[in-house]
């Protein structure tokens, strides 16, 4: 049995940039403007960059920096989305090192550029895999290494460590699927008796499997160990597969991960459904910190990360936090963007010292943040209040006001975006822009109710993606099978007239919408059962071009193979995407159906970029840009609404449609001239507003949180089960799109006070239990802020 060495001891004090031993490592430090660490509530050294890329060329550098010294060393690099700019910026360094403007990058990263490295020599660690999973798989790790790190680097194979599911404990010809069926794992068979012959061979790969973990943890220490490890961060705090109460002592092992990994995995692998069912094999924290000298490097991208990483960074190496136990590695490093070291707090401290003026901004969010913090109302924060915090007192110092100045201050901009959020919306055209089709419902719809109640407003509601990704084979097999039966029918296909299903025929488009909520309105599940057959059936005969409805049910038979035999989280054929795609506009058009809307109101622009790939491209003018400045020409609207997140792990889809639209509206006011537009930008349940961010708060009561309910279970069937979930909530998004209201509603109900809304002469603040935050912008505003995201997300 093998063991684990002593852990080496903390020597996290705080560091000159002179004293880092990696030249590429002190020039990164010396540019950002902080110290590598913060003692005593710091305990892991960080290095911070301004965006994703730089991200990518930091780490790449000093991979390249470690490889030149050690060009035989034991490296383990990460999967996923995170390493896309290291794994580009080390291919293009290598391509193009005798260029002399790569010389010059490089030099300015702190990497002399003498000798090449080579990276023949490396020896290669897969850190992790999911099990058990054919690992021929394009979603599988074992493929993602092989594809991008042995052949896109040039690592010898015979001289990588791998975990291949496929030579585990099978016999040779024996295939996964004959030894677990379901592509499931019982890991209660390591210690309890086989009850069946299935059984009996499943208990002998496991222990096949636990033996592997055991030899390869043996052949990593045969090596030394690990010398240079890069991994990501997971929501609760995984580095590899060490979940959250990993053992600091742990080694690689098979294990079953907790519901946070499971979600934020159930993407690669095709739907919670098969994700919930997975196990993993992962190297342990003690076979990262075997060799004591490692240089063990955790990158972080966004906001979203910020939380765990702060709880990381800050806190002592214990279970919890698994990625706290590099805080007693010597060469440890967190590499971060702006975005994920956004609530290490010391750095936050030293930013606002630095600033020559504080803007309200500033002032609204500190003294807001001191209301939360202590449970007190604003208006009753007393000066003691804020000089024991530290943030407070700076700002006294600062602004040299006050403290009841700064409170009423605070307190008015408050009451003004209460007034403003809860004021009616009359005599305006509104175009809503989305880049899946439930961020609106999730994001903002007490305000979108509120507004369609007003006769005098118009809507358009455009979805710029066909969110394809969203919908599970397993649906999709269902929902094909359930339509070859129904076409077996005669009385079912009588129902259709010769021109049904012509294209231009509108009026039958919304006869399927209002066939399905007779249903609803009935409680008769087969009235709208029967509806989303007869709406799959249109998008068939559209794709398919062909009406012969026998050739359609040969067709049917072609898809329910597909369907059943594609393995999950594979790439989609095109035809296959647009049809799942067409399978959520159709929930799109139900959902606003539901509140009245039918026909050219919703569109759907399915914009090109989206493509299903792992490393997606980026929006072009004539393919993804010029529809939305058609549409705005079209509908001339005064109001356009669109998903405003932060900083996220690099260009994602919600990133690249604020571009999208952002050129739009550039071109639209080019074009017009009309520069009068307001921009609101709303966030659903990835990210949220800090109430100093947001100008807008509109209240939500419970009819409303109600309503969104019942909307979504009624209007969206491919997300009831939540195959794609949140790693907060094991649910659907209705649900944790109330809780987020509700808790914005405690934090406005907190800096008012309870009386507020209790005695409020206003019923409809009366009856507020949720807020949703807002933010308001002219389109000045609103470039500026998309430039700054896109130098956050693309600068090179």
């Amino acid at each position: 049995m093998t063991t684990t060495t002593d852990v080496p001891k903390d020597d996290t004090q705080p560091v000159d940039p002179q004293q880092l031993a990696s030249p590429v490592e002190r020039a990164a430090l010396a540019s950002s403007g902080y110290e590598a660490i913060y003692s005593p509530e710091e305990r892991i050294r960080s290095i911070i960059v301004p965006n994703f890329p730089a991200l990518g060329r930091l780490t790449a550098a000093r991979f390249l920096e470690w490889v030149r010294e050690n060009p035989e060393g034991v490296v383990s690099l990460p999967t996923g989305k995170t390493p896309e700019y290291f794994i580009k910026y080390v291919q293009h360094y290598l391509r193009t090192w005798d260029q002399a403007d790569t010389a010059e990058e490089l030099t300015t990263l702190g990497l002399e550029h003498g000798r090449k490295p080579d990276l023949a020599g490396l020896r290669f660690v897969q850190i992790d895999e999911f099990y058990p999973i054919d690992s021929k798989q394009h979603n599988s790790f074992y493929y993602y290494v092989n594809k991008y790190y042995l052949k896109g680097f040039g690592i010898a194979r015979d001289r990588a460590l791998l975990i291949d599911p496929l030579e585990i404990g099978l016999a040779p010809g024996t295939d996964l699927t004959e030894v677990f069926p379901d592509l499931t794992v019982d890991l209660s068979l390591r210690i309890r008796r086989a009850r069946s012959l299935v059984e009996k061979r499943q208990q002998e790969v496991l222990r096949a499997v636990d033996d592997f973990c055991t030899d390869y943890e043996r052949h990593i220490r045969e090596l030394g160990g690990i010398g240079f490890f890069l991994g990501g961060i997971g929501p609760d705090g995984h580095i590899g597969f060490n979940i959250r109460g990993a053992d600091l002592f742990s080694t690689t092992r098979l294990l079953d991960p907790n519901y946070e990994t499971k979600a934020a995995a159930a993407s690669d692998l095709g739907g919670m459904e098969v994700a919930r069912h997975k196990s993993v094999i992962t190297i342990g924290l003690a076979t990262i910190s075997y060799n004591p000298n490692v240089v063990a490097i955790v990158c972080a991208a966004g906001e979203a990360k910020a939380k765990i990483v702060a709880r990381t960074i800050q806190s002592p190496a214990a279970n919890r936090f698994p990625g706290s136990a590099l805080s007693l590695l010597p060469n440890a490093r967190f590499y971060l963007t702006a975005g994920a070291a956004n609530l290490l707090t010391n750095r936050l401290y030293v930013d606002l010292q630095n600033r020559a003026e504080v803007s309200e901004t500033d002032i609204h969010r500190i003294v807001m943040d001191l209301s939360l913090a202590t449970r007190k109302p604003i208006a009753k924060l007393a000066r003691a209040d804020f000089l024991e915090d530290r943030f407070a007192a700076e700002l006294l110092q600062k602004t040299q006001r006050p403290a009841g100045e700064l409170q009423r201050l605070t307190e008015k901009r408050v009451l003004e975006n209460l007034r403003r959020g809860h004021a009616p919306v009359e005599n305006k055209t509104l175009l809503h822009t989305a880049p899946h089709h439930d961020d609106i419902i999730l994001a903002y719809l007490p305000y979108v109710t509120n507004a369609v109640r007003r006769r005098s407003t118009r809507h358009c509601f455009a979805y710029m993606t066909s969110g394809f990704n969203a919908v599970t084979n397993g649906f999709m097999y269902a929902a094909v099978v359930d339509l070859q039966q129904r076409l077996k029918s005669d009385k079912f296909r009588a129902r259709f007239g010769p021109d049904f299903f012509a294209v231009d025929n509108v009026l039958a488009r919304r006869a399927d919408t209002s066939h399905y909520f007779q249903g609803v309105a009935r409680h008769h599940d087969e009235l709208k059962q029967e509806a989303a057959a007869q709406r799959l059936l249109r998008n068939l005969i559209e794709l398919y071009e062909d009406d012969n409805l026998d050739n359609i049910q040969q067709r049917l038979a072609e898809l329910a193979n597909y369907f059943n035999t594609q393995y999950p989280g594979k790439k989609d054929i095109p035809l296959v995407q647009q049809l799942k795609g067409r399978m959520r506009e159709w929930e799109s058009d139900l959902k606003w159906a539901y509140y009245g809307f039918t026909g050219e109101t919703v569109r759907h622009l399915r914009l090109g970029f989206y493509k299903g790939d792992i490393f997606t491209e980026q929006p072009t003018v004539d393919r993804d840009i010029l529809p939305i400045r058609d549409l705005l020409l079209e509908i001339a609207p005064q109001i356009v609404t669109v998903a405003f997140d932060p900083e996220g792990s690099g260009p994602d889809t919600h990133y690249k449609v604020l571009q999208a639209v952002s050129h739009a509206l550039k071109m639209y006011e080019e074009q017009t001239g009309n520069t009068d537009i307001q921009v609101l930008g709303y966030r659903n349940v990835w990210f949220r507003f800090h109430p100093a961010e947001a100008n807008l708060y509109v209240p939500s009561s419970s009819t409303h949180m109600n309503d969104l309910e019942a909307c979504f279970d009624t209007c969206f069937a491919t997300q009831r089960t939540a195959s794609f979930p949140s790693y907060e909530y094991d649910g659907p998004f209705s649900r944790l799109a109330r809780k987020i209201q509700a808790k914005q509603f405690e934090q406005i109900r907190t800096m008012l006070g309870e009386d507020f809304f209790v005695y409020n002469e206003d019923h409809g603040l009366r009856a507020a239990c949720g807020m949703v935050y807002l933010r308001e912008m002219s389109t000045a505003e609103f470039y500026t802020k998309s430039a700054e995201l896109k130098q956050v997300a693309e600068a090179r």
